[in-house]
């Protein structure tokens, strides 16, 4: 399934190379044409993670790669995520190879957003709602990998420890 995820960034890179794709709908119909079953919210992340931007070509405004804009795609990052987790309490649930995360009202798709722009990367999907989100795994290993390293990004960082004697300075 992870596999799933490249080969759409893949087709949608080459998509927006090939044709001028105007609108997150255009791009879900380009890419349900190639044989991916998409919805808007998951071409929505997919231009956020990709890093692409809407450029004027003609008398319409069009997505493009952004090394056509001359600037690299934004590498994952867990910074966001992490300053995120540390603001809002989030718990986590589960039902077989489903995680269910659960934060204060409307903040389930900027927990959704910073996910997919960290390097976790073992989730097939997420989809959020107001206050909950839920995280899909293709099998276990995935599953136990992901929320090992989430709950790690999740815990406060440790203070870095001061000799006494600089205390007493």
């Amino acid at each position: 399934m992870l596999a799933l995820k490249r080969d759409r960034h893949a087709a949608i890179r080459r998509l927006i190379a090939e044709r001028p794709i105007g609108s997150q709908g255009e791009l879900v119909d380009a890419l349900s044409t190639l044989g991916f079953e998409v919805t808007q919210a998951t071409v929505s992340r997919d231009i956020a993670e990709l890093g692409l931007a809407k450029v004027m070509r003609g008398d319409r405004s069009v997505y493009v790669n952004p090394e056509a804009l001359g600037r690299e795609a934004r590498p994952p990052s867990d910074e966001r995520l992490r300053r995120i987790l540390a603001d809002i309490p989030v718990t986590i649930g589960r039902s077989g190879l489903i995680l269910v995360l659960t934060g204060q009202p409307g903040t389930a798709s900027v927990i959704a957003q910073a996910i997919d722009e960290s390097t976790l990367s073992e989730q097939v999907g997420t989809v959020a709602g107001d206050n909950t989100l839920i995280v899909l795994f293709p099998d276990e290993p995935a599953l136990e990998r992901w929320l090992a390293r989430f709950e790690s990004l999740q815990a406060p960082a440790v203070p870095a420890m001061i000799p006494t004697e600089a205390l007493a300075r």
